[in-house]
Order: C-alpha cells, then sequence, then structure tokens
C-alpha cells in the first residue's frame, strides 16, 4: 500500500544513515559527485551543489519551446509526452541506403533517449560507420547547445554545420519545423536532413541495418531477437510507458492527484521488475536484448537524479530493489557499451540546472507501508 508522507526539505546524509529524499527548496542539492564513467561507490562524500542558472542570451526564434517540460500540461496537471516528428529508416533499396560514413549521430550524455542509441552503436561496432557529437548538458531557452555555445567538459562543437543548437539542424532540415527539438538525432549528410529522431527505431536500425557490412561477431549480436520479440514487445510497453517515461511524468506533475497517478504505477512496475530480475541477468531470455538497454539508461539515473528531483522516492534502487541493483551493476561493468556511455556530470548537471520550474509544485511525496 502506498500513502502520502510529509515532505523534507533537503537531503541530509551521514554515516551509517539513510538518505531522506522529499522537496528541494533549499538554496544548495546535496548530491554524489561524479567520478567520471564510474558508478559513485556507496560511501562517497556528498557535493554540494549551487542553484546558480545563467540563461544564452537572445530572443526565441519562436519555432518553438525547446524544453519538453516547458509544454503547457494537461487540465489535470499530468505530462504528456508528443511523439517524435522523424521517422524514415535505413534499408537497402530505400531512400537512405545503409553506407559507411554518410551518417551522423547528435547525442547528449545526459539524455536516457539518446544513451540507448550510443550504446547500441558500441555494442554493434559501428563507431567507424556513424560519428557522433555530443552536446552541452545545459538545456536552456534555445535548447541544447554545442560547445560552440557553452564550452561544457565533454561537449562538441557541430563538425557538420556549425551549428549552435540542436534546434538549428531542426530548422536546417524544415525550416517551418514546429515540433520539439531533441535528441537523439540521426542525420544524413548526404541530403543534410534528418532521418530519424525516435530512439527506439534508431536503436533497431543499428540492430540490423549495417550487418553485411559488419564483421561476423558484431553482425552476430542481435538485440531484438526473433525469437524473443513478442516478449520484448509487452515489457518495452509497459516499462516504457510506467518506468521510462514514468520518471517523467512524476517529476514534471503539476497536480498532487497527477503526481500520484503517476509514482504509484512507477513503484508497482519496480516491483514487478524486481521480481522477474531476481536470479537472472537479463530481463528477457538468458541473453542481452534492447529491453535490457531501454530500462538500463532510467534504472541508472534512478537513484542520482529521478529520487530527489523528480520525487520519485518511495524507494531507492541501491537500498530498495537489490535485484534490479545488482542487474544493473553487472551490465555497467561487464560491458563497456553501457560504463562508458554514462557521464554522471552531465547527467546531474543537466536535470538540476535545465529543470528549475520542477521545485515550483509543491506535490506530497510517497512511501510504501510495510505490514
Amino acid at each position: 500500500m502506498i500513502q502520502l508522507s510529509r515532505p523534507l526539505l533537503r537531503i541530509q546524509s551521514g554515516p551509517g544513515q539513510r538518505i531522506g529524499l522529499r522537496l528541494f527548496t533549499s538554496p544548495a542539492i546535496k548530491l554524489r559527485p561524479s567520478i567520471g564513467s564510474r558508478l559513485p561507490s556507496r560511501n562517497a562524500p556528498l557535493l554540494e551543489v549551487p542553484h546558480t542558472r545563467t540563461m544564452s542570451s537572445g530572443n526565441h526564434d519562436g519555432a518553438d519551446i525547446p524544453d519538453i517540460s516547458k509544454r503547457p500540461s494537461e487540465a489535470d496537471g499530468s505530462f504528456k509526452r508528443p511523439p517524435s516528428s522523424f521517422r524514415d529508416v535505413i534499408e537497402k533499396g530505400g531512400k537512405y541506403e545503409p553506407e559507411k560514413g554518410r551518417y551522423h549521430l547528435y547525442v547528449s550524455y545526459a539524455c536516457p533517449w539518446a544513451t540507448r542509441a550510443l550504446i547500441v552503436r558500441k555494442l554493434k561496432g559501428l563507431e567507424s560507420f556513424i560519428d557522433v557529437s555530443v552536446v552541452s548538458p545545459h538545456m536552456g531557452e534555445h535548447g541544447w547547445p554545442f560547445a560552440s555555445v557553452d564550452a561544457f567538459p565533454g561537449a562538441d562543437v557541430d563538425p557538420l554545420h556549425n551549428a549552435q543548437h540542436i534546434k538549428d539542424l531542426y530548422l536546417r532540415a524544415q525550416p517551418d519545423f514546429k515540433g520539439r527539438f531533441t535528441v537523439p538525432v540521426l542525420w544524413d549528410k548526404k541530403t543534410s536532413t534528418i532521418v530519424n529522431n525516435e530512439s527506439s527505431e534508431i536503436i533497431r536500425i543499428f540492430n540490423s541495418a549495417f550487418n553485411d557490412q559488419l564483421p561476423a561477431d558484431k553482425a552476430a549480436v542481435d538485440l531484438y531477437p526473433e525469437a524473443h520479440r513478442k516478449e520484448i514487445d509487452e515489457i518495452n510497453e509497459w516499462v516504457y510507458d510506467t518506468v521510462n517515461n514514468g520518471v517523467y511524468k512524476t517529476g514534471f506533475a503539476t497536480t498532487q492527484k497527477a503526481y500520484e497517478a503517476a509514482v504509484k504505477p512507477l513503484f508497482e512496475s519496480l516491483d514487478r521488475l524486481e521480481k522477474i530480475l531476481t536470479g537472472k541477468d537479463y530481463l528477457v531470455g538468458d541473453r542481452l536484448t534492447e529491453a535490457d538497454i531501454r530500462l538500463f539508461v532510467t534504472i541508472v539515473r534512478f537513484d542520482p537524479v529521478y529520487v530527489g528531483h523528480f520525487k520519485c522516492n518511495i524507494r531507492t534502487i541501491r537500498d530498495g530493489y537489490p535485484a534490479i541493483h545488482l542487474w544493473l551493476r553487472k551490465l555497467y561493468w561487464n560491458h563497456s557499451a553501457f560504463s562508458s556511455t554514462c557521464n554522471f556530470e552531465h547527467i546531474k548537471t543537466h536535470y538540476y540546472w535545465s529543470h528549475p520550474h520542477v521545485r515550483a509544485f509543491s506535490t506530497s511525496t510517497a512511501r510504501r507501508c510495510r505490514s
């Protein structure tokens, strides 16, 4: 059973203490520090992160509001994610042929959806086929900036068009574009346009489109095997709705009712995942599939940002879900495709810097009562 509890004002922690995570109203947030691409250790000291925020200068061009969280909420205060806009595929005989060096991937280390594509790109050995550019985590008034605008460590300058923000690429591809300026972006250098900006489709493109040109060992990597597709699709459906997108529905809720309607299914699904992963290394069968990748990118961000910032705090993964936590650590430490694409400095900076409005809504947090 889940019931509401009164909020705490900040995160506090000390030797032998559990961390209490509720609403943030103090001028600084306590965070575990980033240590490069490694997961923070249990006993790592806490890091004080000031609530300072500067916006890029200049007027918005009116194409649209790039920050999805600034979109108007539904009448009931809930968050609804609009669909992606560019949905083409790379395939033999199609508009976009699978050619080495033809495509470029734009990502943010902070974004879980974009990180899906980075992980699959590395697992499939596509590094020499598809180049990558990383944006700064400071998503502000004009959306995701490149290093030419915000030289955050690990961010890149756009090598193709010297774009200042991701939105510039969208407007180059479609001058009258009115949608959201999101990552990942799979760009075609030949036609100078966006092929696809839907991560779930990009990872399937990467999974099979270039197999004929890959070494045998990489071509044999199949993250969406025919024998398990039904089960993968079923898991993806409810994990996306209640977990991947569930953390955003919880964090972006603007009413107490909307918050409770999102946070309860989120933790019910985590309970369900804990049972599935008990005694197992993977979600489906006895092999790594896209279902693991899609879940991993949310779970690895859960304790560092979603517990506190989005008030997804009935339990932490580390202390409340031992099977999920073990699954997470095995993927992270045993597969470099996971660890090398995790940048906790980008992750924490983005969420706490780019979503100040999240702290404006005083929803009471929920807790699980044990009988």
